[in-house]
């Protein structure tokens, strides 16, 4: 423990020294936030953001959006039993069974949520297409809607001109591949790039002779027309295809004694296929008042191969029109949103159809910033059963926000942040275990009070938030009874800090710690056995350190280091288990040398080999990110 505080400190401190005795005036650049969807400084914004720039990400060493966001963000990412494309997130004390399932994941708008319990496809989205990345937490329901209970992450792409090219290659195989290339002219934009993941196992062959390998491809195509400076028209294409094995789950002595073990059994086979194409256009009525309107459709095929086969094709529609007017002092935004989700497969067809209307307000007067805004969302069921009994359902869904940011002076400002978000169950938690239909459950509501400040100097930006959120029916698996229910009443409330420090012009540091507790208060399913828990899969304490050094002028050395201390596991809601999720902790080290349009990387995941898992119950274990892996590659820009 202590040698985990003093490595994920090490930065804040030699950092905190270097800046007091540093004379050199190093100007920190102002961060524009837009999740509500208006461009303003992150620190004159009424709610909690934190934010990662393309500087940021090209700095770290990552290989992969997943790796970006599990070592150098406030979210806990891990591999959802082994697959990094649709990985295991969660914030603010969601759990990581179901905390994905109330954040949203949106790319340039698109929401990448699903309507059963998969997790977003991340990995078709190739970190090297991404501008920045928004975080926003406790808020964010009236722009995104059903399930940004803990709030939202908005990603970003930036618009590509020339060709780049970059491969690199690591220990077990590991081979990643991106190309990009687009032009800009008066009337179009053009762009276009594909990328290659894969890896050849961490663990040993199962009892088939196969390893627990993976594989994701993804190309994208993106097409802008401007018939005029007030006139655009967007279309856009991605395809992906992800193969996957998940490795067994282990027992707590053979997890100590080799990780890399196979569990006995064969390995469970996925492949998953996307195909998505969007069309909209943004229309400029005058210099201050904007129409956008998208029309989204993705197909997806969701097929494990073994060792227990089943077939699933998904079919999504959306469609949203918004209008946007930014004047000097009054913001406005209001449109609708339609999505209509199916799911097929030999059993059943089941959908999850949203209808939602939605305002948001601000209001500027001297050094005051104030919020406002509402959403009404109608959610409609249909289950059909194969050979069955059609049954259907609909819930109405309110959602409200309301802040206020006052700026101190030009160093500091203080916001509060009062939101209300709510969670539509997704169509899996309608059936057991078995896969009989067990009922329709109710939605999650939280409401959620926000309290942060802001502090800019020339050197550090400093980030305080506390946070208490007040649950009814919070949705999980009991797995005692094999169900999917509801927590009658719970609570979570905790503090987050950020603090970036420019120490020198070629010396920075940054820290982000977490502190979180989700408390059950009353669960009659648990026969009181759950009341007064903590909610499993819920860290207190997170940290997430960086120190980067650029000691020549152009070569650049991130130091990363990320801790997030025990949990119950995950199914332990009476905390009463044995055995508890054990910390998870990664050392990590990236170099970077560019020349001219020319630049050479390599990265040291894990260099301690730190033994992570994902611990669902006694003596289930699932090993994740508990190797040391390395790779090295080239990228060249023309």
């Amino acid at each position: 423990m202590n040698k985990t505080i003093i490595a994920s400190l090490t930065g804040l401190l030699i950092s905190s020294n270097a800046f007091a005795a540093s004379n050199d005036d190093i100007q920190t650049e102002p961060v524009i936030v837009k999740a509500n969807k208006f461009d303003r400084k992150d620190t004159e914004a009424t709610y909690a953001s934190e934010i990662h720039t393309r500087k940021m990400i090209e700095e770290s060493g990552a290989s992969s959006l997943y790796d970006y966001l599990a070592q150098h963000t406030s979210v806990t990412t891990l591999p959802s039993f082994g697959n990094k494309a649709t990985p295991s997130i969660d914030m603010r004390g969601y759990g990581t069974s179901s905390g994905y399932q109330n954040i949203v994941v949106s790319v340039d708008g698109q929401r990448l949520n699903n309507i059963d319990q998969s997790s977003q496809l991340l990995g078709a989205i190739p970190l090297g297409n991404i501008d920045h990345i928004e975080i926003t937490k406790g808020s964010g329901s009236v722009i995104y809607g059903d399930g940004a209970m803990a709030g939202s992450i908005q990603i970003y792409t930036k618009a590509k001109t020339g060709v780049t090219v970059s491969a690199s290659g690591g220990n077990f195989g590991a081979k990643t591949g991106y190309v990009a290339a687009g032009i800009s002219e008066q009337y179009f934009d053009l762009s276009a790039s594909a990328s290659d993941d894969s890896h050849d196992g961490y663990s040993k062959k199962d009892t088939t002779g196969k390893r627990d390998t993976y594989s994701s491809t993804a190309q994208n195509i993106k097409l802008a027309i401007k018939p005029s400076d007030d006139l655009r028209f967007n279309i856009e294409g991605t395809s992906s295809r992800t193969d996957t094995r998940y490795n067994n789950s282990l027992t707590r002595a053979q997890f100590r004694d080799d990780p890399r073990q196979n569990g006995g059994g064969p390995y469970s086979h996925q492949g998953l296929d996307s195909d998505m194409w969007r069309i909209g256009f943004e229309y400029s009525i005058t210099p201050k008042l904007k129409l956008t309107a998208n029309h989204i459709q993705e197909d997806k095929l969701s097929d494990f191969i073994s060792p227990f086969p089943f077939k699933a094709n998904y079919d999504y529609r959306s469609n949203d029109i918004a209008l946007n007017y930014q004047g000097e002092s009054i913001s406005v935004v209001g449109g609708f949103q339609v999505f209509d989700g199916e799911r097929l497969s030999s059993a059943n067809k089941t959908t999850k159809d949203n209808l939602a209307a939605f305002i948001q307000t601000e209001y500027r007067w001297d050094d005051f910033t104030v919020s406002a805004g509402a959403r009404r969302e109608r959610v409609k069921y249909d289950y059909n059963p194969a050979g069955g009994t059609s049954i259907d359902s609909d819930d109405k869904l309110n959602a409200w926000d309301a802040g206020i940011n006052y700026r101190i002076n030009k160093e500091a400002s203080v916001f509060a942040n009062y939101n209300q978000a709510y969670q539509a169950p997704d169509i899996d938690r309608f059936f057991t275990f078995f896969g009989t239909f067990n009922d329709f459950i109710v939605p999650a509501k939280a409401k959620t009070l926000n309290i942060g400040f802001n502090h800019v100097m020339d050197r550090n930006r400093l980030k305080i938030t506390l946070f208490r959120s007040n649950l009814k029916n919070e949705i999980y698996y009991d797995a005692g009874t094999f169900t999917n229910t509801n927590i009658d009443k719970s609570h979570k409330y905790g503090v987050e800090l950020q603090d970036q420090f420019k120490i020198t012009s070629n010396l920075n540091t940054s820290i982000i710690y977490t502190y979180t507790r989700a408390i059950i208060d009353k669960e009659a399913d648990g026969g009181g056995a759950f009341n007064g828990q903590d909610l499993p899969g819920v860290s207190k304490h997170g940290v997430v350190a960086n120190l980067g050094y650029n000691f020549m002028e152009n070569t650049n050395v991130n130091l990363s280091h990320v801790w997030r201390s025990s949990s119950y596991a995950a199914n332990d809601f009476a905390n009463n288990f044995s055995q508890k999720q054990n910390s998870y902790e990664s050392t990590n080290l990236a170099l970077n040398y560019r020349y001219k349009n020319l630049q050479w990387f390599t990265a040291l995941n894990n260099i301690f080999e730190h033994k992570n898992s994902i611990q669902v119950r006694d003596d289930a274990i699932y090993p994740v990110d508990f190797s040391r892996t390395w790779r090295i590659g080239m990228k060249a820009d023309f």
